[in-house]
């Protein structure tokens, strides 16, 4: 029997809802795989951070990287100033730990809306392949003058070739590994930042003629990407990008695939140990009422298996999930349909667990 260490992160508000009801997914299709989760729990978060002053603790880092992976809730407190959690636990595993890519499915589910007319769960099925630890989001730049009439703030955007090249091998190697239609996309924006997106449409092209001429590769703008998600989002099978417009597209991608509560996510080192997490935040108005969607959450721990190996385990997770969704048994994504369709999150879970275990 394979067995694995989890960290698990429930964080704030409705995450540790959530995450237990994503562990008891996960742990139940992995049992039918003959795979064991072994699970650790760590409190950091919003009610840490306001009893003890402390986000995360330098020893984290290191006690970290000797699980197999990583499991999120969500991240956020109502009484902590926004940027605090974010960047003391998201933003800092991210950079120490080397998780260099984002990975966002964008996968619309049968019975779930799209807000798009006349598409189906045939035409959006994609992968954005975002750039994770680089670009603007590393803070370099810096304010002068502050608070006179004369301010200025500069934030710059850096990327070195093995930054770009590293993220385009993965991107290339899951277009081949999806074997959909065998197609990259590079989105950027090389009529305006002419050096950044110099440097990776470069890289792109010349990487995809020498080691993945299987792969073909096509270019758009990112204001064209946006339009085009919306327009005719059956053109896509993988977009590779940076950080900040990884961002942006990537909540595109999870409102045209049924909103947030349905959106998952990774945050990948190839070399190392990565981090999985549902897209949405914490929503701390619904703490402790037991009516928050946890399907996000669950795909994401799907997400977390097939990062393991555990393919049969993480098709069976995907698979429960679509049974549920057919089912007729969730009256709504939101809180406020499930609240009032008489369902509840740990019902959710349990149901979405007996498919992943005996269907």
């Amino acid at each position: 029997m394979a067995r694995y260490k989890i960290a698990l992160l429930p964080g704030d508000g409705t995450g540790p809802e959530v995450l237990r009801e994503g562990v008891k997914v996960v742990k139940a299709a992995a049992k039918r795989f003959n795979a064991e989760l072994d699970t650790t729990r760590y409190d950091f978060g919003g009610d840490r951070y306001l009893a003890t002053g402390e986000v995360l603790p330098d020893s984290a880092i290191e006690e970290l990287k000797g699980y197999d992976a990583i499991y999120l809730g969500a991240i956020g407190h109502p009484q902590v100033k926004p940027g605090i959690l974010e960047q003391g636990i998201l933003l800092r595993i991210r950079f120490e730990m080397d998780q260099y890519i984002n990975l966002r499915p964008v996968k619309l589910y049968p019975s779930v809306d799209t807000p798009i007319k006349n598409k189906g769960p045939e035409d959006i099925d994609f992968v954005v392949v975002r750039e994770n630890s680089a670009g603007l989001y590393t803070g370099l730049g810096g304010i002068a003058r502050k608070n006179t009439p004369y301010e200025i703030a500069v934030q710059e955007m850096v990327y070195s070739r093995n930054e770009v090249d590293r993220c385009l091998k993965y991107a290339f190697e899951t277009a081949r590994k999806r074997n959909k239609d065998s197609k990259l996309t590079l989105c950027g924006k090389t009529n305006v930042l002419t050096y950044v997106y110099d440097l990776w449409e470069r890289a792109f092209h010349d990487m995809g003629q020498k080691e993945f001429p299987d792969i073909e590769r096509d270019y758009a703008h990112v204001d064209a990407i946006t339009m085009w998600m919306v327009k005719n989002p059956e053109w896509f099978d993988v977009i590779v990008t940076g950080n900040m417009f990884g961002d942006i597209i990537t909540d595109l991608g999870a409102m045209i695939q049924g909103g947030m509560g349905i959106a998952a996510g990774g945050n990948i080192n190839p070399e190392g140990v990565s981090m999985f997490e549902p897209i949405g935040g914490s929503a701390p108005k619904y703490t402790g009422q037991n009516v928050i969607n946890p399907l996000a959450c669950i795909f994401a721990g799907q997400m977390l298996l097939d990062h393991l190996g555990e393919t049969e385990a993480a098709d069976c997770v995907e698979k429960a999930c679509v049974a549920f969704l057919e089912s007729g048994k969730l009256p709504g994504l939101s809180a406020k349909e499930i609240k009032e369709g008489g369902s509840s999150t740990s019902a959710i879970g349990d149901a979405i667990a007996d498919y992943a275990a005996t269907a």
